[in-house]
């Protein structure tokens, strides 16, 4: 804030950085199945469940990238290339040190494998900086859960076919987060 002439001046903060994430991201036949998910296992475990149009598989999460790069990151992910596949999520599970219900599928295509893995080495080649970890793809259904090391009762499978991942940007707002596609990339 400026004080001129005993007048004060709200100058607006100019973004400098995205915080950023590739996922796959559901269309809304997909959405509406694996969210139809939260209601029984809210029931369940307690906790709160994110807003549909946030459910997402998150490929890697490279956090604050100044915007400035925001095109090298494009780039890096065009030169990904992936064949399209079906994902099918067939289980409730709970993690315990973070508190989440998560979907999970039951079986991990070869493709969605290699997928994640293309995507980290197009990014390192590109000098972007990210937390590597073992892939293990879910999708954040409940926070603040309360759960055993109990399995969660059998869920309804979704299909998502998935035919591209997205460029994600997190946009924090007074009641929460709001995600933003910034970018598409198409599965062959």
């Amino acid at each position: 804030m400026l004080n001129i002439k005993g007048t004060k001046v709200v100058v607006a903060e100019v973004k400098k950085q995205a915080r950023v994430f590739f996922a796959l991201w559901p269309d809304l036949h997909a959405r509406a199945a694996i969210s139809s998910w939260q209601g029984p296992l809210s029931n369940l475990v307690g906790g709160r469940g994110l807003p549909a149009e946030n459910l997402h598989n998150t490929l890697v999460f490279l956090g604050a990238v100044a915007i400035e790069r925001l095109e090298n990151l494009l780039l890096a992910a065009q030169e990904v290339s992936g064949g399209k596949f079906q994902l099918v999520y067939t289980m409730a599970r709970y993690w315990g040190h973070s508190q989440i219900v998560y979907a999970a599928p039951g079986i991990v295509p070869p493709q969605l494998t290699q997928l994640a893995q293309t995507l980290e080495h197009a990014l390192l080649r590109h000098h972007f900086a990210f937390e590597r970890r073992i892939y293990k793809p879910h999708v954040t259904l409940l926070r603040h859960a309360k759960w055993s090391d109990t399995p969660l009762p059998p869920m309804e499978p979704v299909k998502w076919k998935m035919q591209d991942f997205v460029l994600l940007q997190s946009h924090g707002e007074g009641q929460g987060v709001h995600y933003e596609v910034l970018a598409r990339f198409p599965l062959r």
